[in-house]
């Protein structure tokens, strides 16, 4: 539920979300699946609860992974003057992942930046 009592709702087969006032029709208990590719061929809709999600700026994300996780540290660099000596990185968010939910993460960015790049075009280093 959002702070007003909207509840967001996100399509797993194409990401779409909307805002509604009410909240969507009782189908009963959805077990959990190990497949969400066949959930989204099912039409299931997933229900994002966001009453205690924090947003904020992060402009460095480094990762580095194990065989059993993937974790991804996000973070602010304050230091505009490069010519300043050592950079001071404040850490801000540490997301740690299975290597197949980073699996899930990489296609959806690949497909956003794609996304991206077709409206504005290719992204420079």
């Amino acid at each position: 539920m959002t702070e007003s009592g909207d509840c967001q709702i996100m399509n797993r087969k194409n990401g779409t979300s909307k805002d509604t006032k009410t909240s969507p029709p009782d189908t009963g208990p959805v077990p959990e699946s190990e497949d969400p590719a066949a959930d989204a061929a099912a039409g299931r809709r997933v229900r994002l609860d966001t009453s205690r999600m924090k947003s904020s700026y992060c402009n460095v994300c480094n990762a580095t992974s194990t065989r059993e996780e993937v974790v991804i540290n996000f973070g602010l660099n304050q230091s505009w003057d490069r010519s300043d000596g050592d950079l001071e990185i404040e850490i801000q968010h540490r997301i740690i992942m299975s290597p197949h939910a980073a699996g899930k993460l990489r296609d959806v960015l690949n497909e956003l930046i794609g996304e991206y790049e077709g409206r504005y075009g290719t992204l420079k280093d």
